[in-house]
């Protein structure tokens, strides 16, 4: 989770971390980096291990992270943050433009190729500098997904707010999306959340997964559905296993009707 919604004060020390394996890479980063004003490279890891382990114990609002690890990649290593309280900045360092390329359309803020240049590093911190933890959680929870091991499908990643905490969410433990005027909840087994994304946004994010929208104000997991009873030939009372209870609107009677099929 993430305290408060605003981007890194400029009038703050940028705390860095480097994770790279090899030793002259994280050498010439640091040297780099020392020429930045107002960043503090507060350590060092060569592995993913003990890259978790001080993103957990240092808190770092960057990480400059190898994609190329032995042992555990950079992207496993994204995709064990779930179990950080703390989600830094992401910027991927990597010697290869195509894992770049597609690391940064995931969801990494910047991504820098090997040999890092000066003027490059500049501007890769500056923009993770900008950016609120917000856009950092909301990337996390993009890289995450490309993380996930390719055996199965992705599991999609939520971002919910308590307060000005910010929370990664699974969306298997969703049971549904609730929007109140212009407020969208999301509901689970245990706390409501509020959303960071409109209900139309995440209605197309999960698209092709269990989630089915049952009312212009609701979207619900179908995994998550006790029972179904007819109120009419056409409106449906959905209870969840919570026993929070939606009535499906006319319009949607047919998408609920498919419901019956899983």
């Amino acid at each position: 989770m993430l305290k408060g919604a605003e981007s890194r004060a400029a009038s703050m020390p940028l705390k860095t971390l480097i994770v790279d394996d090899e030793p002259i890479a994280r050498k010439i980063l640091r040297e780099e980096l020392e020429l930045i004003a107002d960043v503090e490279v507060i350590g060092e890891a060569a592995d993913g291990a003990s890259a978790l382990e001080k993103i957990g114990s240092e808190q770092p609002d960057l990480v400059l992270l190898d994609l190329q690890m032995p042992a555990m990649s950079g992207l496993d290593v994204v995709r064990q943050l779930k179990q950080s309280k703390h989600m830094p900045v992401i910027v991927i360092v990597t010697a290869y433009d195509q894992h770049a390329l597609q690391a940064f359309e995931a969801g990494a803020i910047d991504y820098l190729l090997k040999p890092v240049g000066q003027e490059r590093l500049s501007q890769a911190v500056e923009r993770a500098r900008r950016a609120t933890d917000r856009e950092a959680m909301e990337r996390i929870a993009q890289l995450q997904e490309v993380a996930e091991p390719s055996a199965g499908p992705r599991t999609r990643r939520i971002v919910g707010k308590v307060g000005e905490q910010y929370f990664l969410l699974s969306a298997d433990e969703i049971y549904a999306f609730q929007a109140e005027g212009d407020l969208v909840w999301i509901v689970t087994g245990k706390r409501k959340y509020l959303a960071t994304r409109t209900l139309k946004e995440l209605e197309l994010r999960l698209r092709n997964t269990s989630f089915r929208r049952i009312h212009r104000n609701a979207l619900v997991n179908v995994d998550h559905v006790r029972k179904m009873s007819a109120l009419s030939s056409q409106r449906w009372l959905i209870t969840m296993n919570n026993d929070q209870e939606y009535v499906a609107s006319k319009r949607q009677a047919r998408t609920v009707r498919e419901l019956l099929t899983w």
